[in-house]
């Protein structure tokens, strides 16, 4: 677990845990008294404080602990930039070090104590801050950085002194308010941030310092950043921290992230769902995709990266745009910081050359990017300016000469003036002064007078030359690309991210937080530490509510024909047992049994190769005979930063070879369920095929929902939940769970 390897406090060792469906006193979250509705039935925060984080990036007193003026050594040129940055914020700085007397002509004191004021943010330059953190608890500083390495990215030993400094810092905190970046950080939240340049900024959020320039340099191509924050190893102050504060910055537009690992999955799921509800983009690296990924970042942050398909799916709940390379976090996060909302989600694309139109936009339609073709009338009053002959159906070709005079800047105004065209996008794969010039003005004069996202794509290699340079960037309405790839990506994101805010409700204020009848129910038939066989896990799905097939388990051939009698013909034979989770490749269901006779023979074939097989069973299931429909497998996995997950996808014996599944993580509603099954490549079966029915999806979401919820309640029992297949009959006659199978905690 995170608390005992890494040294910082997983979710487990921060809550007070739901035993028994019962609630215990409530932990404090981020340092305010959470109350008993401030968790949800799994004893999980629903609710996460902002820090406030105002005199971190803006402190009145700032002290150095280990201030040096020393030539030659590594603090020293720290204190420097410190000095520098002290200045530029209007801040007092004080060096401490136990035997000077100045620092850089600033008198020094020999310790924390002894500080003259009130500090707002202490940076320790000292190789081990854990016997500083108590000085300046007792002293009421509120913020400390500490930059020494050697803690959880080193290995266990590393990771034991992290876990002393945290738990330092957090029984300091309870007392005074303190909080800690750092470990293994560095100066990246003291850089020169440039004050010349407005419109809304990126906050930067880095757990690698060096992996947040190319965000940084933006400010060289006029996009302004704010904030930037090092998180380092995370043993106290969190990504979900920074993320959370710079949500509630007015001047902040868009959150970029590069993440190796995240502290606590629900901490960074109630920061983005504050984000998502004020509508601020957030963009994120994540590293982890691959194993290398996952062992690279371990080494370097010390934190576990969880299962990537989880993460991933996470982030899309909550409106997080993932991304992989650091080209593309900078281009979507600046894109989405300044666009505006967009009125329609028609994409236009407008070129001087066809090949570049038709290269583009069948790049932008394979990335789901919807390019209306334009109406008739459209078409007509664009044909006053452009060549008959030439298509501007969409892409828009103008065969390149109407640029160079007034004919240019008509068919731009005309393309945004459509209602269904939200986005115009340019792609210029080369200059060709001086029509790509005279373009670039009309493009840029064009943003200037509408709320519409007009996008170039400078393809030139050289980017010297004065229409890129000057004119595109020097707009701050004109969203300017190097590549079609990011172009795309960060359009995507735009548009998705808007559908994802207006729409978006917070999951967390309808989560449960009292245990439902069920649960009691439930926990009744758990066995600690067990598997349970098919027929104790159709009974815990049938305490949630879950319809399972009419059946009786039998230990007898003579007990079997009369169930079957019961039931009624046909039936399905089935040798139920705790360790039996691939029965039909044994030989050990048997199907469409109908007389007494077949029953009696299969009821003996089955104990028989039970036997041989040397396999325990608690009896045979004899199970009415379900109509076919679609199959489909809806499970239950445990995450060790999430928690309990929920997972659908096609089901049935091939479930593992076609591996089509989404992935949620509770809590979530009815529309999440809904998109989990958007996200299936096998989703058309469940619209009907070949003359099929449609499945009864509303079923087969009622299914999803009260896994959902078993999942939660049961999250200190169950640890894994199988139900496959789940036969979702044609529409209006519901889902049945043919197989299940259970394990407990």
């Amino acid at each position: 677990m995170l608390g005992s390897t890494h040294g910082t406090l997983t979710t487990d060792s921060r809550r007070a845990r739901v035993i028994a469906c019962g609630e215990q006193p409530a932990p404090a979250v981020h340092g305010r008294p959470a109350a008993t509705d401030d968790l949800d039935v799994s004893g999980r925060p629903l609710y996460a404080g902002v820090p406030d984080l105002d005199r971190f990036f803006r402190p009145e007193s700032v002290a150095v602990v280990g201030a040096s003026d020393a030539e030659g050594r590594p603090n020293t040129g720290i204190t420097r930039q410190l000095l520098a940055w002290a200045e530029r914020v209007g801040a007092r700085l004080h060096p401490v070090h136990p035997t000077r007397e100045s620092v850089f002509g600033l008198p020094c004191v020999p310790s924390v104590a002894e500080l003259p004021d009130q500090v707002d943010l202490a940076v320790l330059l000292v190789s081990d801050p854990l016997p500083v953190i108590e000085q300046l608890a007792e002293t009421k500083v509120r913020f400390a950085v500490a930059f020494a390495s050697g803690f959880a990215e080193t290995g266990a030993v590393g990771a034991a002194a992290q876990a002393r400094l945290a738990d330092a810092v957090q029984r300091s905190g309870l007392r005074s308010g303190l909080r800690l970046l750092g470990p293994n950080t560095n100066l990246n939240a003291f850089e020169e941030f440039r004050t010349d340049l407005d419109g809304p900024a990126i906050a930067l959020i880095t757990q690698s310092g060096h992996q947040g320039r190319p965000v940084f340099t933006l400010q060289e191509l006029g996009i302004r950043v704010s904030h930037w924050a090092p998180t380092g190893n995370e043993a106290d102050l969190e990504s979900a921290d920074f993320i959370s504060y710079f949500s509630e910055q007015p001047e902040v537009g868009a959150i970029a992230c590069y993440v190796e690992g995240l502290k606590d999955g629900r901490s960074f799921l109630l920061a983005a769902d504050r984000a998502a509800r004020r509508g601020v983009p957030v963009v994120a690296v994540k590293v982890g995709r691959t194993e290398t990924g996952v062992r690279t970042a371990a080494s370097h942050t010390g934190k576990l990266t969880g299962a990537d398909a989880v993460v991933d799916a996470a982030m899309r709940q909550y409106g997080v745009v993932r991304v992989d390379g650091l080209d593309e976090l900078q281009d979507t996060a600046a894109l989405l910081a300044r666009a505006r909302p967009p009125s329609a989600d028609g994409v236009a694309v407008y070129s001087i050359s066809g090949g570049t139109g038709a290269h583009f936009s069948d790049l932008a339609s394979a990335a789901g990017l919807r390019l209306p073709a334009l109406s008739p009338a459209k078409q007509a009053e664009l044909h006053q300016w452009i060549p008959e002959y030439l298509d501007v159906t969409n892409p828009i070709d103008n065969g390149g000469h109407p640029v160079g005079d007034r004919r240019g800047r008509k068919i731009i105004d005309a393309i945004l003036a459509d209602p269904a065209v939200g986005v115009l996008i340019c792609p210029i794969t080369g200059p060709f002064p001086p029509m790509s010039d005279k373009l670039a003005r009309d493009l840029v004069d064009a943003a200037e007078e509408t709320d519409k996202l007009v996008c170039v794509v400078w393809g030139s290699p050289v980017g010297t030359e004065p229409a890129y340079r000057e004119t595109l960037l020097g707009s701050s309405r004109v969203a300017t690309f190097r590549t079609f790839a990011n172009c795309i990506t960060a359009v995507r994101a735009h548009l998705e991210h808007a559908r994802f805010t207006a729409s978006y409700r917070s999951p967390f204020d309808e989560a449960p937080r009292t245990p439902s009848p069920s649960c009691r129910k439930a926990q009744a038939l758990m066995r600690p530490g067990s598997r349970l066989s098919e027929h104790a896990a159709k009974q815990l799905l049938r305490a949630y509510g879950i319809r399972v097939p009419r059946e009786q388990l039998v230990t007898s051939a003579a007990a079997s024909v009369r169930a079957a009698g019961l039931v009624g013909y046909p039936v399905v034979m089935k040798a139920s047992g705790a360790r039996l989770a691939h029965k039909t490749e044994l030989g050990l269901v048997k199907i469409g049994l109908t007389s007494a006779s077949q029953v009696r023979d299969a009821y003996r074939e089955l104990t028989d190769i039970a036997r041989y097989e040397d396999v325990s069973l608690d009896g045979v299931l004899v199970c009415q005979m379900v109509e076919p429909g679609v199959e489909m497998v809806v499970g239950v996995t445990h995450d060790d930063l999430f928690g309990p997950t929920v997972t659908v996808g096609l089901g049935g014996v091939l479930v593992e070879v076609l591996r089509d599944t989404a992935v949620r993580v509770p809590p979530f509603g009815e529309d999440q369920a809904r998109s989990m099954l958007d996200e299936l490549r096998g989703r058309a079966l469940l619209d009907g095929v070949r003359g099929r029915p449609p499945a009864d999806l509303d079923a087969l979401v009622e299914v999803i929902l009260r896994v959902q919820r078993m999942a939660l309640e049961l999250d200190t029992e169950l640890s894994e939940l199988d139900i496959n297949p789940l036969m979702v009959l044609p529409r209006g006659q519901g889902a049945v769970a043919l197989d299940a199978l259970a394990s407990c905690r």
